[in-house]
Order: C-alpha cells, then sequence, then structure tokens
C-alpha cells in the first residue's frame, strides 16, 4: 500500500545516525514488546503483523518509536483476533473467568526458535520467468494492501542479478490468501535511473523483488 511507511527516496525526514554500538533494545519495556510480539497467538503470520503497523495513521505512524508501533500493532491483532476484550486491553488484565491462553512461545523455548534457520523458500509450481543479466522493469502498481515494492522503484528498469527461488509472497500471506510462492529475484538498478542525473553514476540499490512485481523491459 501507498502509506508513509514507504520512506524510500523521499526528502525532509533528516539523515539516518547509526549509532556505534547498538544494543538490541534501548529500554526494558522494548524487549517485553518483543518478546509479547513472539508468544501472541498472533504471531504465526509475520506478513499480516507488518501490514497492521502500515495501517497506523500516518501522523501516529511518524510520531512513534519502533518499539511503540510493535505495541499499537500487537494490541490491535489481539482485539482483531477475539483474544483480548476492550476492557481488558484497557485494564492490563483478564477479566474474571475468562480463560487462559497458552502462549505461542513457552519461556523453555525461547532460545532454540530465536537461533533455528527459517526459511520462506517453497517448492514453485512454475519456472523463472526472468533470466540472470535480462533487464526487467518493475510494473507500476498501486495496492490497497500490503507490497513489498517500493514505491520509489515502481516504473523503473534493473538488471536481474540473483535468482533466490520460489518464496511466500508476502502480498498473499498479509491477506490471509495463503502463501503463494512466487519466484524471487534480486534485481539492481543504477542512481541514475532511479534519482535522475543528478545521482551519482557509480552508485545503485539492489532489491529482492517477486516475480508479479516484473514484466519484461
Amino acid at each position: 500500500m501507498n502509506g508513509v511507511h514507504d520512506m524510500g527516496g523521499m526528502h525532509g525526514l533528516g539523515p539516518i545516525v547509526a549509532e556505534p554500538d547498538e544494543p538490541p533494545f534501548h529500554h526494558r519495556w522494548e524487549a517485553r514488546v518483543h518478546a509479547m510480539t513472539l508468544a501472541s497467538p498472533t504471531r504465526s503470520n509475520i506478513d499480516a503483523g507488518r501490514h497492521r503497523r502500515e495501517l497506523i495513521p500516518g501522523p501516529d505512524y511518524l510520531a512513534m518509536s519502533y518499539y511503540e508501533k510493535w505495541f499499537r500493532s500487537l494490541a490491535e491483532l489481539l482485539l482483531e483476533a477475539g483474544l483480548v476484550t476492550p476492557q481488558e486491553m484497557a485494564e492490563g488484565e483478564a477479566a474474571a473467568g475468562a480463560p487462559r491462553a497458552e502462549p505461542l512461545l513457552k519461556a523453555e523455548a525461547v532460545a532454540t526458535v530465536l537461533t533455528r534457520p527459517g526459511s520462506y523458500v517453497r517448492a514453485a509450481a512454475t519456472r523463472p520467468a526472468f533470466r540472470l543479466g535480462e533487464t526487467v522493469r518493475c510494473r507500476n502498481l498501486n495496492p490497497t494492501g500490503h507490497t513489498r515494492l517500493p514505491r520509489y522503484a515502481r516504473g523503473h528498469a534493473g538488471e536481474v542479478v540473483a535468482w533466490r527461488g520460489a518464496q511466500v509472497f508476502p502480498d498473499a500471506n498479509a491477506s490471509g490468501l495463503g502463501e503463494q510462492p512466487h519466484h524471487l529475484y534480486t534485481v539492481r538498478f543504477t542512481a541514475r535511473e532511479l534519482w535522475g542525473e543528478a545521482a551519482d553514476a557509480r552508485d545503485s540499490v539492489c532489491l529482492d523483488l517477486w516475480e508479479p512485481y516484473l514484466e519484461p523491459a
């Protein structure tokens, strides 16, 4: 979707300042939000979680820190799934007599789950449509749902430099339509193709893009 979260190539948002030796969490509550998200029954679909954060209204989104967005999206997913009531959410405790749900991730399994390699590679139903070295163009799409196609790349051409196999298609998975795997490619774009002649001719950007985002150039 075209939302405030899609900031790539935008002006006026200030520089990205790297923090030397940045800790995983800056505050204890951030670690708790991370843990609650991983343990929540809503965690089964990472794409749906991302899309929920994209639905935060622009003014709120820009005012929030990273884990404030996580907390808000987790709260909304829990309410949407009927796992808590608005009253329970407001009071911070379960209603009297409410059934106790089992967490998706228990404490003794945390270390194993967080260090276990994962993969979104799936079996392919079709052969890849594009070859290494081929020039492709990003389709000019403006979906209302979740997408991993950056706005600044739409309509621009680049070179296929790698094929990553068939992988879970986020656009479908975020909407509850199943994994619908499609071939995934790494496409290299020159900076001048994306941002014009004023960009440095030596610079380029590589994006991992699913086949439905692309067309022959």
